[in-house]
């Protein structure tokens, strides 16, 4: 990294270790930190990359967790302005926040379960 004048920043730098429930319990104390120079990357529950959560079992469960509440977010935002805008026009901008929080790395779930896809309150 410096040869090519970069610099770790810990501060953004995540570690985490994946595979199955069974081999993840192998490793002691929930994974190996990684040491590199003087910095050291603990291990992390989940980390996020380009939007999307993993975990270390690869569920999604967080994921959807995540952009269900990014979607719940969008949703709330008209309110503010709805009364200065057209019924047609408020129903347009939600269905094209949530549309693009939804549609957004989806093709993850397409091997997720049921159970954590489906909405319930």
């Amino acid at each position: 990294m410096s040869a090519n004048r970069l610099k770790l920043n810990t501060d953004k730098t995540e570690l985490i270790w994946t595979g199955t429930r069974s081999s993840l319990e192998r490793i002691p104390g929930g994974g190996v930190s990684l040491t590199l120079g003087n910095d050291v990357i603990s291990v992390a529950e989940a980390v996020r990359v380009l939007g999307v959560v993993i975990t270390p079992d690869l569920w999604l469960d967080k994921h959807v967790t995540a952009v269900s509440a990014k979607c719940l977010f969008q949703l709330r935002q008209p309110r503010r302005v709805r009364r200065s805008l057209d019924e047609a026009i408020v129903a347009t901008l939600v269905h094209a926040f949530v549309t693009s929080r939804v549609d957004y790395c989806n093709c993850l779930l397409v091997g997720a379960t049921k159970a954590s896809t489906s909405y319930s309150a």
